[in-house]
C-alpha cells in the first residue's frame, strides 16, 4: 500500500481563465492527463480561446485539485471520485432556497410597502436560526 502524502494547500490566482500549461503547473500534473481526465470528468469543460488553447475557469481549476486529491491522496479510483464529485454537486443544489411569502399588490405606489416586507420576511427568517 502506497503512503498517502498531504500536499500543501495550493493557491489558485485570482483570474477568470487559465491555460492548460497554467493549471499544469498549478497542479503539478502533466498537460495530457488534464487532456484525459476531460474525457472522464464532465465538471471539466475548458472552453478554447481563439488560438484554439484550452481555457479553464476557476472553477475548474479547483475541481482539477480536487480530482487530484481524490485520486492521489484519498485512492479513489476515477469511476469513485466521478460519483463522489457527483454527489457533492447534488448536495450543493439540494439546497432548499429562500421562500418568501409572497406580498399584497395594491397598485404602483405599493412598491416601497413591498420592500419593506420583503427586508421584514428577511429579517424574520435570520431570526429564526438564531
Amino acid at each position: 500500500m502506497r503512503a498517502k502524502k498531504s500536499s500543501p494547500e495550493v493557491i489558485v490566482p485570482d483570474k477568470l481563465y487559465f491555460r492548460i500549461g497554467e493549471v499544469a503547473k498549478l497542479s503539478k500534473l502533466p498537460a495530457y492527463v488534464l487532456r484525459f481526465w476531460e474525457t472522464e470528468f464532465p465538471q471539466l469543460k475548458p472552453t478554447k480561446g481563439n488560438t484554439g488553447q484550452r481555457m479553464y475557469r476557476r472553477r475548474e481549476v479547483e475541481t482539477v485539485l480536487e480530482i487530484k486529491r481524490l485520486l492521489y491522496n484519498e485512492g479513489y479510483t476515477i469511476a469513485g471520485a466521478r460519483e463522489r464529485l457527483k454527489a457533492e454537486a447534488k448536495s450543493t443544489k439540494s439546497q432548499a432556497p429562500l421562500l418568501f411569502t409572497p406580498a399584497p399588490k395594491n397598485g404602483s405606489r405599493d412598491g416601497l410597502k413591498r420592500i419593506r416586507y420583503e427586508l421584514q420576511e428577511v429579517l424574520r427568517l435570520l431570526g429564526r436560526k438564531r
